[in-house]
């Protein structure tokens, strides 16, 4: 509705004798928006007012010309001009049915952009150190991630999604390490894990599936000459000995091992979690397919790089970045910074336009830097978004849960999911805006009552089926044409108003796909669902007049429609009874 507005605007617009003569006014847009207060019409503009200093005349003089030369429409019941010369338009009952009979056509698929030949859009997200089982935050992640996507999609974005691996660097040893120490406590050896090591129970878990047989070395042999006065020194030390004792290719098999069960096991938690991803990338490809050479060597054909104190610089200050980057260090190997660059440089040589990363709050000072090495490499520095998702607390019965000990148990996603349900997890998770704190009550989100959002909306869809149920018992069918035909007889305020919201589902995948906010989603099916239960509990649809029934049992049956289709895009299931 608001486009086909905006188009009879701009078509009034064009035909105006006065704004042909301006050449400011092919810069000025038309925008349409719906107004907050029924009495002032359905949808509204200012266009007159941005159109009137163009033009060097008054602003309703202008708003009169251009309603004058608005083409006929039966959308359009009345056109009024307000204030300084917004103009006003009231929605004609057939603009409301024929979104309506839209909606039935399309069914879930209603709201739904076709999709566009560009641009081609790169999501990561979660991307969590594949080191130990995936815990709350990272379901926010997951949840915001593969709702955003879904969302884009819906808006007529092509999409791919893609976990990057940090399969890479110290924190892999540091995991073979720990495996391999609880191995050795399970075979007799008293150990005492170090401060910097992985603890928990998936680490013993892990090291019970061990193909490598570490019988052959005791604690006193991994731990000579380590130091136990600083953690990091201590790791390494570790570390190094378990190359020795073991050699190099049989402790990175160990690693690989570790590796592979942590990742399979975060693979299959996001499977059951509704979360998918196109591509698992790994971080070791940059460095086995030679990506970062390739990157660096693009920056130093540009003469981006310069040389001091050993280490190779990277010039991000001329980007507008606070001060210049290590790409290579004295000892030659390569910073995280410059696998960065490199992973982003491959993401747009792979052909996509756009690219998202979804991180962690403490990501903030990582945009800059990445954006000015794609732009030193002749891309878009902006081609680059980040969203920042914040961290998440969790409550039960009003209490704060800790969420870690030193031992290194923590409140796992899986543990979440079991307790709340995926539904529950996954709507809470999006409720709020990604860049503000969440707090997640877990018996809220258990709780079968109208005060949990995510009940109140699949009731509301349950309740719609409920009566269909109930028409099949009478022996009663429905006639959707017949419905289609009768929209007329809805002249109930809370069907107007039913049908006014509705109409509103478009506009709100726009609007959340644009800024990136899944809550306008939430907030939407939150108030449609409130509109539906408040219809429900004030008519009858299985009245006896089958033209105001079928006409009735239409509208609820596109509401059911617009319900299910919301609840897809977030990930949660819409149950026929609850």
């Amino acid at each position: 509705m608001k486009a086909s507005i905006a188009k009879l605007v701009e078509q009034a617009i064009a035909e105006v004798p006065a704004l042909a003569e301006a050449p400011e006014v092919a810069s000025i847009s038309t925008t349409v928006e719906r107004t907050r207060d029924s009495r002032h019409g359905d949808f509204a503009t200012n266009v007159a007012m941005r159109l009137a200093k163009a033009a060097g005349t008054n602003p309703r003089e202008i708003a009169q010309q251009i309603i004058d030369k608005l083409p006929a429409s039966d959308l359009v019941a009345d056109v009024q001009i307000a204030g300084p010369g917004f103009i006003n338009f009231h929605l004609s009952d057939t603009a409301f049915h024929s979104e309506l009979a839209a909606i039935l056509v399309a069914g879930t698929a209603y709201g739904r952009k076709p999709t566009r030949d560009a641009p081609k859009i790169l999501l990561e997200f979660v991307s969590a150190n594949p080191t130990g089982p995936l815990h709350v935050g990272h379901g926010r992640h997951a949840s915001y991630g593969a709702t955003l996507g879904n969302l884009l999609e819906a808006d007529g974005y092509k999409v791919d999604r893609e976990y990057y691996v940090n399969d890479a660097g110290r924190q892999m040893d540091i995991l073979g390490v720990s495996v391999l120490l609880r191995a050795m406590e399970s075979a007799g050896e008293s150990i005492e894990c170090p401060e910097a090591g992985y603890k928990g129970d998936y680490i013993a878990e892990i090291a019970a599936t061990l193909d490598s047989d570490v019988s052959g070395i005791d604690a006193a042999t991994l731990f000579a000459n380590v130091p136990d006065d600083d953690k990091e020194a201590q790791i390494g030390g570790l570390i190094e000995n378990a190359e020795q004792l073991l050699g190099v290719e049989a402790f990175h098999a160990l690693r690989r091992q570790s590796l592979q069960s942590i990742l399979e096991d975060i693979q299959g938690d996001l499977a059951e979690f509704g979360v998918t991803f196109d591509r698992w990338f790994s971080e070791q490809s940059l460095t086995d397919d030679k990506l970062i050479d390739d990157a660096l060597a693009v920056l130093e054909e540009r003469r981006m790089l310069y040389r001091k104190d050993g280490a190779t610089w990277f010039r991000a200050t001329d980007f507008g970045d606070e001060k210049d980057r290590v790409v290579v260090r004295d000892n030659g190997k390569k910073t995280y910074f410059a696998s960065d660059i490199a992973y982003h440089y491959g993401k747009r040589e792979r052909g996509f336009d756009h690219l998202i990363d979804v991180l962690g709050s403490d990501h903030h000072g990582y945009v800059a830097r990445v954006q000015a090495g794609l732009e030193a490499m002749g891309y878009a520095g902006d081609s680059l978004e980040v969203e920042l998702v914040q961290f998440v607390t969790l409550y039960r019965g009003g209490e704060k849960m800790q969420m870690s000990t030193r031992s290194g148990e923590f409140v796992t996603l899986r543990q979440l999911r079991e307790e709340v349900g995926n539904d529950a997890a996954r709507f809470f998770y999006v409720m709020r805006s990604n860049d503000q704190h969440l707090d997640f009550d877990l018996e809220l989100a258990k709780s079968r009552s109208n005060d949990n959002p995510v009940y109140y909306i699949q009731y509301a869809h349950a309740r719609v089926a409920s009566v269909f149920r109930q028409l099949a018992e009478k022996s009663l069918d429905f006639d959707e044409a017949n419905g289609i035909s009768n929209f007329g007889l809805l002249k109930e305020a809370h069907e107007r108003a039913l049908m006014t919201s509705l109409s509103r589902y478009p506009e709100i995948i726009e609007l959340a796909a644009t800024n990136r906010a899944p809550q306008h989603l939430v907030h939407y099916l939150r108030d449609l669902a409130n509109e539906l239960h408040s219809y429900y509990n004030a008519h009858q649809f299985i009245v006896d007049d089958g033209a105001l029934r079928d006409a009735r049992l239409a509208l609820i049956s596109a509401t059911r429609n617009v319900i299910a289709g919301g609840l897809a895009i977030i990930g949660v299931s819409a149950p026929d009874s609850m």
